[in-house]
């Protein structure tokens, strides 16, 4: 009873593997989270148009308004 599905079976002792391997690399990742979102935000930089901070508006409030 050979059928083609059958090729697609995984079994525990396959996917078991697949999975700790996922959570290993999954754990490494949240370890050094903060060396992983740093270099992500330099290479973020390195293609990011390089612009001139805006100059921060002052507002006027109605005491220097009336002086």
């Amino acid at each position: 009873m050979p059928s083609p599905l059958f090729a697609l079976y995984a079994g525990p002792d396959q996917v078991m593997t697949v999975t700790s391997g996922l959570a290993s690399v999954l754990g490494l990742l949240l370890i050094f989270w903060h060396k992983v979102v740093a270099v992500f935000f330099k290479f973020v930089r390195l293609f990011r148009r390089g612009t001139d901070p805006a100059s921060p508006e002052v507002q006027k409030t109605s005491s220097e308004e009336s002086s």
